[in-house]
């Protein structure tokens, strides 16, 4: 089997020209932003390639072709019966997730967050007039549903609507949500009328050991948003799929036409084409991250004594705790100035990330290991 994060060399990856490769210098090792150092799927590269060679690269048409490879991805690999009457496809995940706050809630309202978190949980609702409350993970980086439901009700009160942005699995501390933390935060949700959308772009990323849950599985009141872009390194072919609650198919019925229109033709093909024919290139991609996950794990064990990291459950994204290194709120400032490494800085997601950062661990072998290196020099 190809470990495809062996197959592209450091030269290699620096003649990319996406942000992870640009935004630092050449003499910066990037292990911050969510792109993987792999080969595309052979597939999506005969789609759009098809799709170019043919000029074929006009304005989208119906979006039945890439709502149905992605309810037979869900079918295959999840067992998920997606009705496909609920799904809407939207220009990407945080527009979805933009689209059902806005839908179920007004400005002034709250929106709760369990944090640490995806950095935009906290900037995007504000735009909309919303009120961000953080709410704390658990120690070992879980919900703390009981938190949340304290949160609920003052959210309401005084007759407020509320919403809560689940990570799941959750971005950044690679916790797969079982189904019963889903279920109790459902539970709590009903009781307070409070809505749930839940952001499942790591769904298919998930190590062996946990099994990934649709939340739409255990609330017929919320909403699945998902898309191809983080499994198959796709973020430069933006499109996803809101998927409603049983109970909440008014919502999706509700989205204004112009979200589909803000959809690319091109995006649309190549995202389906990972849902339809990508499956075997995803098999070959887990053991991979698997195997660098754990390398990295190793390699803080080796160089980093102090540091603090839980194995992810999912994602190629882990959580590092450097608190015991001295090097304030915000170590990434200083491993990138005297390591010359790019991680992504725990401040940036919020309450909770202060002495963290995010290791991108989706890169070759040899630049992992220089990089732990180099920030251990960093931090000395």
């Amino acid at each position: 089997m190809t470990d495809l994060l062996s197959t592209l060399d450091l030269d290699r990856l620096r003649s990319r020209t996406s942000a992870k490769w640009r935004v630092y210098g050449p003499d910066v090792l990037p292990l911050w932003v969510a792109e993987m150092d792999v080969p595309l799927a052979e597939p999506i590269v005969r789609a759009v390639s098809d799709l170019v060679a043919s000029g074929d690269t006009g304005y989208p048409a119906a979006p039945d072709e890439y709502v149905a490879a992605f309810s037979a991805f869900a079918a295959a690999r999840w067992g998920w019966q997606v009705d496909t009457s609920l799904a809407r496809v939207v220009p990407d995940i945080l527009a979805g997730l933009s689209a059902v706050i806005e839908a179920t809630t007004d400005r002034g309202d709250t929106i709760l967050v369990p944090s640490p978190v995806y950095g935009p949980f906290f900037r995007n609702p504000r735009l909309q007039g919303r009120v961000v409350e953080p709410v704390a993970l658990t120690a070992d980086g879980r919900l703390d549903v009981p938190s949340l439901e304290t949160a609920f009700a003052a959210a309401v009160a005084h007759g407020r609507r509320a919403a809560v942005l689940l990570s799941n699995p959750h971005n950044p501390t690679g916790a797969v949500h079982t189904r019963g933390e889903l279920e109790a935060l459902a539970a709590a949700a009903a009781r307070h009328g409070v809505v749930v959308i839940s952001d499942e772009a790591h769904a298919p990323l998930v190590h062996d050991g946990a099994t990934f849950v649709p939340y739409v599985g255990v609330d017929p009141r919320g909403f699945s948003v998902l898309s191809a872009a983080k499994t198959w390194n796709l973020a430069g072919f933006k499109a996803a799929v809101v998927v409603a609650g049983t109970d909440a198919r008014e919502i999706v019925e509700s989205f204004p036409v112009t979200l589909f229109n803000s959809v690319g033709h091109v995006s649309l093909v190549a995202q389906a084409a990972a849902f339809r024919d990508g499956e075997p290139w995803l098999d070959e991609l887990l053991p991979a991250l698997t195997r660098s996950r754990d390398l990295l794990a190793d390699l803080v064990a080796e160089h980093l004594p102090h540091a603090r990291m839980q194995l992810p459950e999912s994602t190629y994204l882990a959580w590092v705790d450097l608190s015991a290194y001295g090097a304030g709120d915000n170590p990434a400032a200083q491993i990138l100035e005297r390591g010359r490494v790019a991680l992504s800085a725990g401040t940036d997601f919020g309450p909770g990330g202060e002495g963290h950062v995010r290791v991108n661990f989706a890169t070759h072998p040899e630049i992992l290991t220089e990089a732990v290196q180099r920030i251990a020099g960093a931090l000395a």
